[in-house]
């Protein structure tokens, strides 16, 4: 499902127009991703989760070159769903 559905959605099911509900999506998302750069998690409840992970440093090797290589520490963003609103077939 793309975002232009989730509008077409809310849109048909509220009644609400499109352009004020593509308007609310887009601040939602940039609210979450603002909240994300700042390293801060977001949690919905009866929806998942939106958190930061950090990565250690760790040493790696180059195997053709017989180098090391020290990847620095980085931050990555994970999603996660809650049990309740996955449904398996």
């Amino acid at each position: 499902m793309t975002k232009a559905d989730i509008v077409n959605e809310i849109s048909k099911n509220t009644g609400i127009e499109k352009s004020l509900v593509l308007a609310t999506v887009e601040q939602f998302m940039d609210t979450v991703k603002g909240s994300l750069a700042k390293g801060e998690n977001v949690y919905l409840r009866g929806f998942g989760s939106f958190i930061v992970k950090k990565r250690a440093q760790k040493t790696a090797r180059n195997i053709s070159k017989n180098i090391q290589l020290c990847p620095a520490e980085k931050k990555e963003k994970d999603i996660r769903c809650q049990r309740t609103s996955v449904k398996k077939d």
